[in-house]
């Protein structure tokens, strides 16, 4: 005896050598009602017939342990298996919240166990919500999960906690070849799933010739013969309570109508059990003749009773996979297992508003014999999973990696880099020029691209047309996405319509004109239109001074006087889109004449225009040039020719210049007095030649209050194709609107 016992351990120690594995592997089931226990006992039994390779821990939960459902643990202790642990995890409810409630008190109780317990691995099986308890416990402690049939599809809420547990497993056991390739389509390595089967049909396909009378005479009379009887087994839907309720009922009509006898089991723990069941015991089926309601029959015994069945009938996962072993005919109620892979054996009735759907249906099918199925498997699941366990390497890495499918452009995926490359393209519409730039989210001006702006609508829209095309042609090449299109334009513009309604005289031909609609069909982009004295002050509080600033005005000193107010970290248009027009503001009664018509505007003094006009006039008196400046004959005057002349000591000059940098000071005294901001920002190509006079009328004319003003000049290069970047991407990538 001890040579032999000698002799058998010998043998095991090599055994476990060749497979390169002295560790036994530690595996904890745990079973949660009637069914799962059908699909994980024949496991159960393969793990324990190998002592040499594995330790089994039994933990037993959910419906098994509740008296109403037949206290089903007692097959498992039947079946010769020590359970380790019971956990009463059941809350009685007739809702969607008990099933919730459920989860979360086997989420309370589990990390107990599973932390005495220790397991290197735990097989869960399925898709009810007791599982996805057990799933996320064992994730959650770092313990590697096998799942048994993932990748399949079914009706209700089982699918999404059948596909959660897949996510959350580290190896998958599958039971056919769509469901191998769901799972791999659901980006999990190829390497860690195995088709193996279904192991409930390693029993089934070798149960059939047994003994089968005695047991159909037990659950059904001694007067009922083979292809005699029916099977009934239905569950509530979850996720539509009512309706199935409502299919339960006519299908117990049409049963009590066709008048056959008839096994019909209790439904699962599920939100409508107790309703279904108050239906059952409403219509009598208890006290029927025709009919015996049980709450648990063991599985050997369940599978003599479909196998020699005329119909079963009901929404159960058995009917569409475990009974097509034996050809018996099934009719499948409703949507709880819409997607399955069915036999030819199967008819389903997917809705009913009658009893005589399903009455026509138990006609069709009661009675018949179709081929054998095999869709499900062939007989040796056990074995390939024992074997796949046995491969299971510890000292790999926990965390799982999924195979997701090549993603072209990976690089993109980087941050950095989607903020370096997101980029608008920038128009502006100048008195003079047509300009188009493309805009990183950097303000990088990346390209720009400048023409003279044509003096009709029609080859002006044209232009844009030409060189929006072309900038985003470019884009390509230099690795920017174009995000959109904003448009800098003199004239009041409604920004929300993309519409400019009335230009400056600078600009002729551009009033009424949809600027959005025929550039966003050309580009198919978003468009967004503006101001230029708006997308001054854009560009200041994306990329210049106004940056953090709540409460800020730009004022744009060119050819023309505009600006932009900034109020609570908000642009401000008016309710007729006429706010922000800074230089229309009257600083004189009887000033010289605006090009708006009026008389005394700001920009009648401190425009370029304006200091054109102050130039030839002195000019022509012969007062413009002094010692160091020279004119060419054919040369026009300018706005630079006075202030360099200013600069050269003229002082007539310089005495315009200073009238012009008041004029301009009075209007911001007044715009301090009207917003209060707390920064004024000057900009373009004469603001720093207004600066300082600019802040010694506001230490001389301001109210003390607002004499601490911020003035300074801006940083930004180019204002207004910034700001009409800025357009673009202060819209496309904030998450608030």
């Amino acid at each position: 005896e001890v040579y032999f016992k000698n002799l058998s351990k010998q043998k095991q120690k090599e055994d476990m050598e060749k497979n390169g594995n002295n560790h036994k592997l530690r595996v904890c089931v745990a079973t949660c009602n009637r069914a799962d226990y059908s699909k994980l006992a024949p496991i159960m039994f393969g793990i324990k017939a190998e002592p040499q390779f594995f330790e089994l821990d039994v933990v037993v939960l959910g419906s098994h342990l509740i008296d109403d459902y037949g206290n089903t643990y007692r097959m498992i202790e039947q079946d010769d298996f020590d359970i380790h642990t019971r956990l009463h995890t059941i809350v009685r409810g007739e809702d969607e919240a008990a099933m919730v409630e459920s989860v979360g008190l086997a989420l309370v109780k589990l990390p107990d166990v599973l932390n005495r317990l220790k397991p290197d691995i735990m097989i869960v099986h399925g898709d009810r919500f007791d599982a996805l308890a057990l799933a996320t416990s064992a994730a959650l402690m770092n313990i590697r999960i096998l799942h048994i049939e993932g990748g399949e599809v079914s009706g209700t809420i089982d699918d999404s906690i059948r596909h959660a547990i897949t996510k959350l497993a580290h190896y998958h056991v599958c039971c056919t070849r769509s469901a191998e390739q769901h799972l791999i389509a659901m980006c999990e390595d190829h390497d860690r799933i195995l088709l193996a089967g279904c192991p409930s049909y390693d029993k089934l396909l070798s149960a059939k010739n047994k003994d089968y009378m005695s047991i159909i005479c037990m659950w059904l009379g001694e007067d009922v013969k083979t292809r005699d009887y029916i099977v009934a087994l239905q569950h509530p839907v979850t996720t539509d309570i009512k309706h199935s309720i409502k299919m339960f009922e006519l299908t117990l009509d049409a049963l009590i109508s066709f008048n056959k006898r008839t096994l019909v089991l209790f439904p699962n723990v599920d939100a409508g059990d107790k309703e279904m069941v108050r239906v059952m015991r409403k219509k009598g089926i208890e006290h029927h003749p025709n009919f015996r309601a049980v709450k648990h029959v063991p599985f050997d015994q369940f599978i003599q009773l479909v196998a020699h069945a005329g119909c079963m009938i009901g929404n159960s996962s058995c009917g569409v996979r475990e009974v097509g072993a034996f050809g018996t005919p099934v009719i499948n109620l409703g949507t709880r297992q819409t997607g399955r892979e069915t036999g030819e054996n199967v008819l389903h009735v997917r809705d009913a508003d009658t009893q005589d759907k399903i009455l026509h249906a138990l006609q069709l099918q009661f009675g018949k014999q179709y081929p054998c199925s095999k869709i499900y498997g062939d007989g040796n699941a056990v074995p390939r999973i024992l074997k796949f366990l046995k491969s299971i390497d510890l000292k790999e890495p926990l965390q799982k990696k999924f195979c997701f499918p090549p993603v072209k452009d990976n690089i993109s995926q980087d941050i950095d880099h989607i903020l370096e490359t997101q980029s608008a393209l920038a128009v502006d519409l100048g008195g003079t020029n047509l300009r188009v730039a493309i805009v990183s989210m950097k303000g990088e001006i990346v390209k720009k691209y400048t023409q003279l702006n044509p003096k009709t609508y029609e080859d002006r829209l044209e232009l844009i047309l030409k060189m929006c095309v072309e900038a985003a042609s470019e884009a390509v090449t230099v690795n920017c996405r174009i995000l959109g299109v904003g448009i800098s334009t003199g004239g009041r513009v409604n920004p929300r319509e993309g519409i400019v309604l009335h230009s400056t005289k600078l600009i002729q031909e551009w009033s009424s004109v949809d600027l959005r609609t025929p550039i966003s069909d050309a580009l198919h982009l978003p468009v967004w239109v503006d101001n230029d004295g708006n997308c001054a002050a854009l560009a200041e509080r994306k990329f210049g001074h106004g940056k953090g600033i709540e409460n800020f005005v730009t004022l744009i000193t060119g050819t023309g006087i505009g600006g932009g107010i900034v109020h609570q970290h908000e642009l401000i248009h008016g309710s007729s889109f006429c706010a922000a027009e800074l230089g229309h503001i009257v600083v004189s009664l009887d000033g010289p004449e605006c090009l708006c018509g009026s008389q005394g505007c700001i920009e009648a003094y401190a425009s370029g225009i304006a200091l054109q006009r102050e130039a030839k006039r002195l000019h022509d008196e012969d007062l413009l040039l002094v010692e160091g400046m020279s004119m060419k004959k054919e040369e026009v005057v300018s706005a630079a020719h006075l202030i360099q002349a200013a600069k050269l000591g003229n002082t007539k000059a310089d005495s315009i210049l200073r009238t012009a940098g008041t004029a301009l000071g009075l209007g911001v005294v007044n715009i301090l007095h009207t917003m209060n901001p707390s920064l004024v920002i000057l900009s373009g190509v004469l603001a720093s030649h207004y600066v300082n006079v600019v802040k010694e009328v506001i230490n001389r004319q301001a109210l003390s209050s607002v004499k601490s003003v911020d003035v300074v000049v801006s940083n930004l290069a180019d204002p207004a194709l910034l700001g009409a970047a800025s357009l673009v991407l202060d819209y496309t990538t904030r998450r608030i609107y």
